[in-house]
């Protein structure tokens, strides 16, 4: 049997559930860093041109991309829950179905997207605080790069749908080849064309290609994963996408808003501690990657499984998800309390940038013990059928988590902004987890009133079913 033909069983279904944890967090994490990775090959290079305000205004126009970015993820978490919940099932056919309809919601979406966002750009950057030659560098960076945001969507879809059918490693190709892209296309706009950061914003543009590129060689000559999106199909596909994918969204989107505070209290006390922020927030997803793949890594094992109705196998892996994120941040914690001065050195971080920065690395970093547990709970919420409750915690997070420890923290400077930032993390990530294991024991009982429904309304559209018959 080839590898191809053995990714198209529900492979997390058997074997250790340890094992996929691992797997597929540590594969979604390489291919994370590459994305994540563009950002900071980015900062990198644009602090190299010696000019503090091109580092603040790149993190200005990071934080407001963030949010469209937060909208892809979103969506690409939707697409992949109704797809491995179909595979779970074995049912293919309705899984290419569900596959391909995806896609099509994730361009009209994202098209959207930019055609909303573009208009806003000089408003969103006077309420986080960006002025004079700042903004106007960050407005130029973004009215280039933000139009490619719907190549970003599909590649980013694409990476989730070869998840779904537990090709963890060729998900990971698909989002590393965006760090390899950048390696060669960023020195080569920014200094060897002389672009600079419109150079940078240039290279957003090829790299996003080329992903998308890839993702589509792997899910169609390889995996023959997407079928022929039909208008029945898109009709029928659109309520079960749509119940995952706008709470699934809104999710999403609550970590940027929390972070445009963040970054509108920040600029209160300069530049120079908006770019130290700038460099943290490329600091974090690349340290934390793990963390944040985790989401997107345990929703296809959690949806398999649950589609397979191994309830236990799903408490399972909530287990090993949150013991593999609690060790893994332990671990990041102590290299960056060790690593800090390398790092402000890298970044030519002076002042309240390099204060940021280390006290970031030796307190705040701990933080994520409790952010990876947050996460880990909306998995479960997003792909066992609880969507609004990882709505209610992110935007939990990003308000009360936020709002009010940052408000108080800003009396203490830029450094106590940080500090009630991480310290809003620790409330929210212990109740998500409450909750969601409340929530598991209801699985079996959840499972069986679903399978009723279907039962006396076999033409019925449900949202958690694989489609069979006219609801593929």
């Amino acid at each position: 049997m080839t590898e191809v033909q053995e990714t198209q069983k529900a492979v997390f279904t058997q074997g250790s559930t340890m094992r996929h944890v691992m797997t597929m967090t540590s594969t979604g994490a390489i291919g994370l860093v590459s994305i994540f990775l563009v950002d900071v090959i980015n900062l990198f290079y644009i602090s190299l041109l010696g000019q503090q305000e091109l580092a603040a205004a790149i993190g200005y126009a990071s934080t407001i991309m963030f949010f469209t970015v937060s909208i892809g993820i979103g969506f690409a978490i939707s697409a992949t829950a109704i797809t491995a919940r179909a595979i779970g099932e074995g049912n293919e056919a309705a899984a290419k179905r569900r596959a391909a309809t995806s896609l099509v919601y994730m361009l009209v979406f994202s098209i959207l997207v930019v055609i909303t966002v573009m208009p806003t750009l000089p408003y969103l950057l006077d309420l986080l605080g960006a002025k004079g030659e700042t903004k106007q560098i960050s407005l130029t960076f973004m009215q280039i790069a933000i139009p490619s945001f719907p190549l970003l969507g599909l590649g980013m879809c694409l990476s989730g749908l070869l998840r779904a059918k537990g090709d963890a490693k060729r998900s990971m190709y698909v989002t590393l080849s965006v760090g390899g892209a950048a390696l060669v296309l960023d020195p080569f706009f920014i200094f060897g064309l002389g672009w600079g950061v419109n150079g940078a914003a240039i290279a957003i543009i090829f790299v996003r290609i080329f992903m998308l590129g890839v993702g589509l060689y792997f899910a169609i000559r390889v995996h023959n994963l997407i079928g022929m999106p039909r208008l029945s199909s898109l009709k029928n596909n659109l309520k079960p996408f749509m119940i995952i994918g706008i709470p699934a969204v809104l999710t999403q989107i609550a970590t940027p808003v929390g972070n445009a505070y963040v970054t509108a209290s920040i600029s209160e006390f300069g530049d120079d501690a908006v770019a130290g922020w700038a460099i943290v927030g490329r600091l974090m997803p690349l340290a934390f990657a793990v963390v944040f793949s985790l989401s997107g890594a345990v929703g296809p094992i959690l949806s398999q499984n649950y589609g397979a109705k191994n309830f236990a196998r799903v408490t399972k892996t909530m287990w090993d998800s949150l013991l593999f994120g609690l060790v893994y941040c332990v671990v990041v914690w102590l290299i960056l309390a060790l690593s800090w001065p390398l790092i402000t050195q890298a970044f030519s971080a002076e002042a309240e940038a390099a204060n940021l920065i280390r006290f970031f690395c030796l307190f705040v970093a701990g933080s994520f013990i409790f952010n990876g547990a947050l996460f880990v709970a909306n998995a479960a919420f997003n792909n066992l059928g609880f969507p609004i409750y990882s709505t209610v915690f992110n935007w939990g997070r990003a308000t009360l988590g936020v709002i009010p420890f940052v408000w108080i923290g800003k009396a203490w400077g830029p450094e106590g902004v940080l500090a009630g930032w991480g310290l809003g993390g620790i409330v929210f990530g212990v109740l998500s987890v409450v909750v969601c294991f409340r929530e598991l024991k209801k699985l079996p009982e959840k499972a069986r009133i679903e399978d009723e429904q279907l039962a006396t309304i076999p033409s019925a559209n449900s949202p958690f079913t694989s489609g069979r018959g006219a609801s593929g």
